[in-house]
Formats: structure tokens, sequence, C-alpha cells
């Protein structure tokens, strides 16, 4: 079964997701995946390893490659005198944000009986809207901070969180139109920034200096998680430096924490990710205020898959145990009863 790399598609993350599978390439070069590429347009291209450069996909140079359909069990590529098939695959999504992280991937691969490492239906459209994320959270048991919601034809105005606040696109990553708003006098200018990129805004309390700890992990014969991560940032992990984060593809150091806050932050993945997130690799970003730990966010298509938080990464991507789709058996037994009681 070999690996295939698919990225791009049409949302505000498809550089980012270009940036991801080009580190992709040099972490899994001993595996020689295929890359496909899905581009705005939503059309599938076969893109060569050594073509995996930027400028392949800003200059459009990737329209002179095969371009591929989908079909069940894998994809096609057609043309007037050859004909290949790429069905032995398990295909990694590694599309950020819509397409990717919104369900509409995973529903086509399962229409078309396609193996794919990737967050299921009910499990992307969870964490691709960070409300239904804190629902979700809250009712399994994980700490979430209060948040508001703001429509881009409603009141603007924040009623109960006092300043200052965060204000990021409710279904939205990588940073893309977050803000922070220290007083009330800078929230139009925050929104208008926002509303570009999704008519819902979520507000949440901004706590300086707050302690944050990223932790990934994925589901082979059991759950198996990578380092714990501190990651470095200033005021707010703005996107530059978190572009610049896509790219990483060396191991990361393990967070000098407590056993017992250890304890703590793997038992709210734990939680988070059984049984929902089976046959998907995700990291979950967690804030601890006063000893407590909080879900900031699930990444469900994280940067880089988030290769440099593990060892042993491209094991790990082959091993993930993904869930049987069970084929319905259509019999036509109700239809041939009325057949036969009309004669």
């Amino acid at each position: 079964m070999k690996l295939a790399i698919l990225f791009g598609g049409a949302s505000y993350e498809h550089e980012i997701s270009i940036v991801s599978a080009i580190t992709m390439k040099k972490v899994l070069s001993a595996e020689e995946p295929l890359f496909i590429f899905l581009d705005p347009n939503h059309d599938f291209y076969l893109i060569p390893a050594k073509k995996m450069k930027t400028d392949t996909f800003s200059s459009r140079a990737y329209k002179s490659e095969k371009r591929l359909k989908v079909v069940d069990g894998g994809f096609e590529y057609k043309s007037l005198f050859l004909k290949e098939v790429y069905s032995e695959v398990r295909v990694v999504n590694l599309v950020h944000g819509g397409d990717g992280e919104d369900g509409t991937l995973v529903s086509l691969f399962d229409f078309y009986n396609i193996q794919a490492i990737s967050p299921s239906r009910e499990a992307s459209v969870i964490s691709y809207n960070k409300s239904l994320t804190k629902l979700y959270a809250n009712s399994i048991g994980v700490k979430t901070l209060p948040y508001e919601i703001l429509y881009k034809d409603g009141i603007r105005r924040v009623e109960e969180i006092n300043y200052p606040v965060i204000l990021k696109p409710l279904s939205l990553g990588s940073s893309i139109g977050v803000s922070v708003v220290e007083k009330s006098e800078e929230l139009d200018y925050a929104l208008d920034e926002a509303f570009q990129y999704d008519d819902r805004v979520i507000v949440e309390p901004f706590i300086d200096g707050v302690k944050e700890y990223n932790l990934a992990g994925a589901f082979t014969s059991s759950l198996q998680l990578s380092r714990i991560e501190e990651p470095k940032k200033e005021k707010i992990l703005d996107f530059d430096k978190k572009y610049l984060d896509f790219s990483r593809d060396e191991v990361v150091e393990e967070a000098d924490i407590s056993k017992e806050l250890k304890r703590e932050l793997i038992s709210n993945f734990d939680k988070i990710y059984l049984p929902l997130f089976k046959g998907s690799l995700i990291r979950c970003d967690f804030f601890l205020i006063d000893d407590e730990v909080y879900l900031n966010e699930i990444n469900s298509v994280p940067g880089s898959l988030a290769s440099y938080l593990f060892d042993g990464f491209a094991e790990l991507l082959k091993s993930i145990e993904i869930p049987n789709n069970d084929k319905i058996a259509v019999k036509y037994n109700y239809i041939n009863k009325i057949q036969r009681a009309k004669g």
C-alpha cells in the first residue's frame, strides 16, 4: 500500500498546504510517496517528486502534469493511448482548511471507497467549527475558555467577556484573521479584518503570557502519542511565524513539565481523540491557566502532520488504523414483496 499525499484545495490555507506537502517530501523521502495536488478548481494532478517546489504551483506549471480522475478505490489517469490506475494507495489528507478539514474530501473518499488518513465527516464538522469544538469538549469533560459569537450582519459588540479579547474567524486556522483587541474602540477594525474570511467570529478572553502545550497522536493498535511541545511565541503565534511552522521537519524537544501535568494533558487528548478521531492524526493545543488544563483548539490536519513531534513518523503514518466502512447489502426484498402482492 503506497502513501499518496493529497494537498492544495480551495481554501485560504491553500498555499500553506503546499508548504506542508513539500516538507512531507523531505520527511517521507524513503517512502517515495505519490503527490496529488488538488487545485482551486478541484482538479487533481499527479506531481512528480522532483517538481515538488513552490514555483510549480505559483507558475501554474502543474497544469502540464497528469490530470487524475477519482474512481472507485483510487485515482485514474487516461490519455488517448494510455491508462494508469492508482488503486493500491493510502491517501494522506494534507489539505488544510476548507475541503480538507470541513468534511468535503473525506466524504468523497468514503463515496469512492478510498482508504484515507483523515478525520471522519463527523470529526471534521466538529473540529472545523470552533464553537462546535467547545461544545464537544465540554460534553466529554474537557475544559474550554468562555466565548461569544459575533455575526457579520449582527451586533458588533462584546457583551460578557472583559477586554482584552482575541478574535478568530469561526472556521479557519493558521492564525489567519486573528487579532488581539485591547479595548472596545479597537473592536470594529479587528472585526473588519476577521470578517474578510468568515461571516462568523469567535471572541475569547485573551490571557497574555499563558502557558501553551501541543500534543499530537494517532491510533494504530493503540493510541500513539507524540512529544509534548511548549511552543515559543510572543503575544500570539501570528501568521508569519505559523507559516514557517508548517515547514518544520526537525523533531522538537520534549517540554520540561511535571509528571502530573503530562498525565493531565494526555488524559485530555485521550478523551478528545477516542473514538471520534480514529483514522486521523491530529494535534491538540492546550492552555494551562491557574493549574487547570483548557483546550484551545483541535488541529484535525496539522501543519506537516505534526511530524516534528514524533520519532519514527513514517512508520506511524503507515500503521494508522483506518476504520472500515461497512457496505450495505441491498436485496430489494421490500420491492419484490410489493410486486408479488400486486401480482
